[in-house]
């Protein structure tokens, strides 16, 4: 199996991108966890792939009296992670690799990751991974909640097609690295290789127009995805610093007009034991 790299970094300003994400994601999907537990109230939480924490924490606020894990391979992004009054009492982090989770099987009733698979060499491993760690059978089995990119469903009215040509080399740069910018439409199919059978798909929209306050910090997230990638892409000859000046130009003309609309939207699965 090949290592992926990991295509964003860990720079100052990526973090700062993916804590803004995490503000503007965290309480969809924190909905998203409730309603696939059906009312019930979980014991034992794992988040795969918790990066700065901040999920993990909210996780954490939302059940104070499950015990709540984060495991994530980066020192830089654990590093991160909140501490002090900040961190909720029952919540702890690990680092470790999402492809030998250090856990005993059928350890966590609720498990979940979020923008993880599309970063990881073998995502139905990984997945199988999680299924050992989920609890089995009956009315307490454990839940597994995973949302995902396939980036190529962005779109924008008007047209930006220079925007276009680079996210789709961004989207080969991806697999060049050993990823999968595609990976959200293939969930059910690597959740059916890893094990799972119950297995229900959904989707989180992302809908942003112009005069909304989201709008703007969209079209930004969108930048700074490729602006974190730009190195990689020109080294790899994937595109020039021109083409991706232009494509950017693109968008922060699309900003400022007041008639454009942003769509997309996350691929989740969630699967029982």
């Amino acid at each position: 199996m090949a290592k992926a790299r990991y295509i964003h970094g860990t720079e100052k300003s990526e973090q700062e991108r993916l804590a803004a994400l995490n503000a503007a994601n965290n309480a969809l999907f924190l909905r998203f966890l409730e309603e696939s537990l059906r009312g019930r109230e979980p014991e034992r939480i794992l988040e795969v792939g918790s990066g700065l924490g901040i999920l993990t924490c909210e996780i954490a606020r939302r059940w104070p009296r499950a015990e709540v894990v984060g495991i994530e391979r980066s020192p830089e992004q654990l590093a991160r992670v909140p501490a002090g009054a900040a961190k909720p009492e029952n919540v702890r982090f690990v680092q470790g690799d999402a492809h030998h989770l250090p856990f005993e099987d059928g350890a966590f009733d609720l498990m979940c990751c979020r923008f993880v698979l599309e970063h990881v060499g073998d995502p139905p491993g990984v997945l199988r991974e999680m299924k050992r760690l989920l609890l089995p059978g009956g009315g307490g089995a454990g839940v597994c909640c995973v949302q995902e990119n396939n980036i190529l469903i962005n779109d924008f009215d008007p047209d930006c097609p220079k925007w276009d040509a680079v996210w789709a080399k961004f989207a080969e740069l991806q697999q060049r690295l050993g990823g999968d910018a595609l990976i959200g439409k293939r969930l059910f199919r690597i959740m059916r290789a890893a094990g799972f059978e119950k297995i229900a798909l959904s989707m989180q929209p992302e809908l942003h127009h112009a005069g909304q306050e989201s709008f703007p910090w969209w079209v930004r997230n969108l930048i700074g995805n490729v602006r974190s990638g730009e190195k990689a892409l020109i080294e790899q000859s994937l595109a020039t610093r021109e083409e991706i000046e232009g494509a950017i130009g693109e968008l922060e003309a699309l900003i400022k007009r007041d008639d454009a609309t942003a769509l997309f939207y996350w691929n989740r699965a969630c699967a029982s034991a």
